[in-house]
């Protein structure tokens, strides 16, 4: 028999690629989404139509926020594992509507985190963000640094969620474990993060805007990678943990910038502007804790990584 995996947040980017990876491997998966409107519900209406080709795949619109909805899909689904995909996302929103961010991020968790408990599920995996570390100037971020000084709202919602789940854990048992993702990109991605952006101006010959003149710094993590640290995740399904799924190298902001000029053979037209409230300078993913409990390993790099999701986003956009 099949393992039950009920996934929040499953129109979402990681969402689709986790189920569509669940369900190649034959697990049988239900996906909530409310489908809104932070960004083109096109979009994510185009990846649910991959997850519908396959016959072990089942779709509720449904918004975590709404206990009774969520409640009655536990009940009759009866998942043995949840995944927690279903945020509200994006640093720089969560300045202009914080409201949100508490609403979906904090109430919506507590309800998944709940039902857990109510319906004896084994394990629960979760979204964090490598946004907890904050201002933290040691790098690598480590999973034993300190994160008690969020710079954003999100980041805030994001730290909560794991003193929830470690909460659940130490009252309830319930297995919890908290991912931290760094910069996820590649094929299917979110349309308000940098590398979408850039593309679509680029490609279009508009001027982007880059923060802080450029001096910027991440960790970005290609999607299969991430998808595979969180199957690992599934898998092992630890008592209480929190993971680092970074690509354990930093890179320049700029170098990104190259890599899509030179695939799509057109020059960027830069616009340099300062540092935007809430973002950080420099994210560095130090991932020996995952190799070691998850066998993770991340291969691809934004050399590979970027053309991948530049020959979807031509293909999608055409």
């Amino acid at each position: 028999m099949s393992e039950h995996i009920l996934v929040t947040g499953c129109a979402g980017f990681i969402g689709m690629h986790l189920c569509k990876n669940l369900l190649e491997d034959d697990y049988i998966v239900l996906g909530v989404d409310n489908l809104n409107d932070y960004y083109d519900p096109d979009l994510k209406k185009a990846r649910l139509t991959q997850l519908e080709k396959y016959k072990n795949f089942k779709f509720k619109k449904t918004d975590i926020c709404d206990l009774n909805s969520i409640d009655e899909i536990f009940d009759n689904f009866k998942p043995e594992k949840v995944v927690n995909l279903a945020a509200q996302a994006g640093v720089r929103y969560s300045l202009e509507n914080p409201q949100i961010y508490i609403q979906t991020n904090v109430m919506g968790f507590m309800n998944v985190l709940d039902l857990c408990k109510k319906h004896k599920v084994s394990g629960l995996i979760y979204a964090s963000s490598s946004s907890v570390y904050g201002g933290n100037k040691k790098l690598p971020f480590s999973v034993n640094d300190s994160v008690d000084k969020p710079i954003s709202i999100y980041a805030a919602s994001k730290k909560s969620n794991e003193l929830m789940a470690h909460s659940y854990s130490h009252l309830y048992g319930l297995n919890t474990t908290g991912l931290r993702f760094f910069t996820v990109y590649g094929p299917w991605g979110r349309p308000d993060m940098a590398l979408y952006i850039f593309s679509e101006k680029i490609a279009k010959g508009e001027a982007i805007q880059v923060y802080n003149h450029g001096n910027m710094m991440r960790d970005f993590t290609y999607v299969e990678d991430i998808i595979q640290g969180t199957r690992a995740s599934i898998e092992k399904n630890y008592d209480c943990e929190v993971f680092n799924l970074g690509n354990n190298r930093c890179e320049e902001l700029m170098g990104m910038i190259k890599i899509i000029e030179a695939k799509l053979g057109v020059k960027a037209n830069i616009e340099f502007m300062g540092l935007q409230m809430g973002d950080v300078e420099k994210t560095f993913a130090e991932i020996e804790h995952s190799k070691e409990m998850l066998g993770y390993n991340p291969k691809t790099s934004i050399s590979e990584g970027i053309p991948k999701f530049i020959n979807w986003f031509q293909d999608y956009h055409s």
